[in-house]
C-alpha cells in the first residue's frame, strides 16, 4: 500500500505535472476531487481525480493486476459513477508499477454482451523514461520505466533528486523516488544512492508510516469481527461482509459493541443499513 500512497501524494501534490504528462495540456486551473460517490467510498489509497476545466482525468496505480471486482469493471463502475455527479468528459488512465506477463495489464477495455467501455492502460515498465527524468514530480515513477540497464537510470534520478534546490521538495521526491524504486531494485542499492535520513525526515514518508499503522489497526478490527459474526450466525454473505470492510475503525468498533446484542442475521442487516457512509477527511 506504501506505493499507492506515494502515487497518489504525487498526483494530488503535482496534478498540472500529471495533466501535461498524460493530456499533454498546459493549465494551472486544477482541482483534486474529494468525493465519495455516493455509492461507497474512494479507494483513497490508489485513486485520484483530477478536474481540470470540464474534463475529469481518473488515475488509478496498481502494483498488481488482481482486484476484487476485476480491473475493467471497476474502471466501468468509476466512470459511470462520475458521469452521473459531473456530467463532462472523463479521462481514464490505469497505470501499472510493476512488471508482469499478466494478460489484464494488456487489457484497454470492459466487454459484457452489449456493453462495452474503454480506458487507457500505462504499463509504466515500457514507457520511454526522458520524459519522467525530465520532471521532478514524476522522477519517482522515472525509476519503473524502460530501461537496458535499471541501475544506470536510477543513477540518473537520483542525480536529478539531488537537482531539486528547494530543500523540502527534494526530501519527498527523494522519499517517492526510493518507496517506488523498492518495487525493481534492491535495498542497498537503493540505500547506497540516496540518503536515508533524507527520507526519514519527509512528509510523505511520514504519512506512509501513519496510514500503514492505521491499516493495521482496522485490519485487525476487520478480523475480529468477521470471527465473531462467523462463529454467532455462521458463514455471512458476502455483499454483508463487503460492506463492513468499507467501515471506518470507528464504525467497526461500534460494531463489534452492537453485535453483543444481536439476536439472528436480519439484526446485522438493519445495523448496517442504518449507517452512514464514511466521510473521507481532507487529508485521507
Amino acid at each position: 500500500m506504501s506505493y499507492d500512497n506515494t502515487c497518489r501524494y504525487l498526483a494530488e501534490n503535482y496534478p498540472a505535472d500529471f495533466a501535461r504528462w498524460l493530456l499533454c495540456c498546459e493549465t494551472s486551473d486544477i482541482e483534486v476531487l474529494k468525493t465519495e460517490l455516493n455509492l461507497e467510498p474512494i479507494r483513497a489509497d490508489s485513486v485520484t481525480f483530477l478536474q481540470i476545466s470540464n474534463q475529469i482525468l481518473h488515475l488509478e496505480f496498481q502494483t498488481s493486476p488482481k482486484s476484487t471486482p476485476p480491473l475493467d469493471f471497476r474502471m466501468l463502475d468509476y466512470y459511470t459513477r462520475l458521469k452521473r455527479q459531473y456530467w463532462c468528459e472523463i479521462e481514464q488512465v490505469l497505470i501499472f508499477l510493476q512488471a508482469t506477463s499478466s494478460e489484464i495489464v494488456f487489457n484497454t477495455q470492459y466487454i459484457d454482451k452489449k456493453t462495452r467501455h474503454e480506458y487507457r492502460v500505462i504499463r509504466l515498465w515500457e514507457e520511454d523514461p526522458t520524459p519522467l527524468l525530465a520532471n521532478p514530480a514524476l522522477l519517482p515513477l522515472a525509476t519503473l520505466a524502460r530501461t537496458d540497464s535499471p541501475q544506470d537510470l536510477l543513477e540518473q534520478v537520483a542525480a536529478a533528486v539531488d537537482m531539486i534546490e528547494e530543500r523540502d521538495e527534494r526530501q519527498n521526491i527523494s522519499a517517492c523516488v526510493q518507496v517506488l524504486a523498492g518495487l525493481r531494485f534492491p535495498k542497498n542499492l537503493i540505500t547506497h544512492l540516496f540518503r536515508e535520513e533524507v527520507m526519514k525526515e519527509s512528509v510523505i514518508y511520514q504519512d506512509i508510516l501513519q496510514k500503514g499503522e492505521e491499516r493495521g489497526k482496522k485490519q485487525e478490527a476487520l478480523e475480529l469481527i468477521l470471527r465473531l459474526l462467523t462463529r454467532r450466525f455462521g458463514a455471512i454473505e458476502p455483499e454483508i461482509q463487503q460492506q463492513i470492510r468499507t467501515l471506518s475503525i470507528t464504525q467497526l468498533e461500534e460494531l463489534a459493541e452492537a453485535l453483543l446484542d444481536f439476536s439472528n442475521p436480519s439484526d446485522l442487516v438493519n445495523y448496517l443499513a442504518n449507517i452512514s457512509p464514511p466521510q473521507l477527511n481532507p487529508g485521507d
